[in-house]
């Protein structure tokens, strides 16, 4: 089985390689490959590559930028994914496409289910929203991904942030009325890996989700409890930090570009049922992304 994988200089597309390799060839597509800025040109790469799965963590990422940016968000976002869809439909080959949770609006308190409808608040979201669209219009076998608040040891996230600016400031002032499901790389692609290792096959997998799942690590914090417990984690494991002082503030004292959902909380309930097995818990994955961290010398 060839399986491309897009985005492998990002954090889940790096994190995916390894877990797949068990299932197959994996062919690493990076933007020299497949350039999502360039929708026309994405079904004869495909053609030449020859793959017989494709997953589809690659995206426009930058959410504030996109305000001002919103043609590349869409054309990366939705006319990108419209074309890969649209060549793996024809060739019957299942899509695996990774979304968002800013396709809600942070409402309420409650988890999101895959039923409730999106309402996005951003250009981000709004791009996301319209690429999951486009797939299924597009109708062949695809499954659509919703994940949240994403980190990996590497690359540029909140973690790499925080595990920073904690040697470099005595106090941090954390944004505590966002919510959400802090999501370790290794959880994502560890949870795409099961369903490649179903002995139902993955087909059989995205026709129980019915075409969209939302994955997420188990658990809630906010921003202000993530960045705690990557300080006190640090502390733990014998780094010496600078921070003192973590201060909760609210989104409305941290002004950006573009607004950002209070209630980031995704049901994983299905997700569950489908693969019979639980994601772990947030605070799993970050020990063992901050073991990971640290061992890489971070």
């Amino acid at each position: 089985m060839r399986i491309l994988i897009t985005g492998v200089t990002g954090q889940v597309g790096s994190a995916l390689i390894p877990r797949l390799s068990a299932f197959g060839t994996v062919i690493p597509a990076d933007r020299r490959m497949i350039d999502l800025t360039r929708p026309g040109d994405i079904a004869a790469r495909l053609q030449e590559l020859a793959p017989d799965v494709i997953v589809n963590p690659a995206a426009y990422t930058a959410v504030d930028k996109a305000e001002s940016d919103r043609e590349t968000a869409f054309v990366v976002n939705e006319a990108a994914p419209r074309a890969i869809a649209r060549w793996a439909a024809d060739a019957n080959v299942p899509l695996v496409h990774f979304s968002t949770d800013y396709v809600f609006d942070g409402s309420g308190t409650a988890p999101w289910k895959e039923t409730d409808t999106p309402s996005p608040l951003s250009v981000y979201g709004a791009s996301k929203l319209a690429g999951e669209t486009a797939i299924r219009e597009v109708g062949g076998p695809h499954l659509i991904a919703r994940t949240s608040w994403v980190y990996a040891p590497g690359g540029a996230n909140f973690f790499r942030t925080i595990m920073r600016l904690a040697r470099e400031r005595e106090e941090l002032r954390i944004v505590a009325d966002q919510h959400g499901a802090p999501t370790s790389a290794a959880i994502i692609s560890d949870t795409i890996a099961a369903m490649f290792a179903d002995p139902r096959g993955l087909s059989d997998v995205m026709a129980r989700a019915g075409g969209l799942l939302h994955l997420t690590a188990s658990g809630s914090t906010s921003w202000h409890g993530f960045a705690t417990a990557i300080v006190d984690g640090l502390r733990s494991r014998g780094m010496i930090l600078k921070a003192d002082r973590i201060t909760p503030i609210a989104t409305s004292d941290y002004p950006v570009a573009a607004q950002r959902p209070l209630n980031s909380r995704l049901d994983i309930a299905k997700l569950s049922r489908v693969l019979k097995t639980s994601t772990p818990h947030w605070s799993n994955g970050l020990d063992a992304t901050l073991d990971q961290a640290l061992a890489e010398g971070a």
